[in-house]
């Protein structure tokens, strides 16, 4: 499988997490945790076809 395939899913789940734990307790560098949704949104978004099913 694609590394960035699995690293897209991954970094959406790590950033919503960390945004959740952010709103109820503050932490010092929360703000990563959106970098991280926003990276993995990109991530799924912008993968090659064969990762998202496509043709080769």
């Amino acid at each position: 499988m694609d590394s960035l395939a699995t690293l897209g899913p991954l970094l959406v789940v790590v950033g919503v997490a960390g945004y959740v734990v952010g709103i109820a307790t503050p932490y010092p560098g929360r703000s990563f945790a959106l970098t991280a949704l926003m990276v993995g949104v990109t991530l799924l978004v912008v993968r090659p076809p064969s990762a998202a099913g496509g043709a080769p």
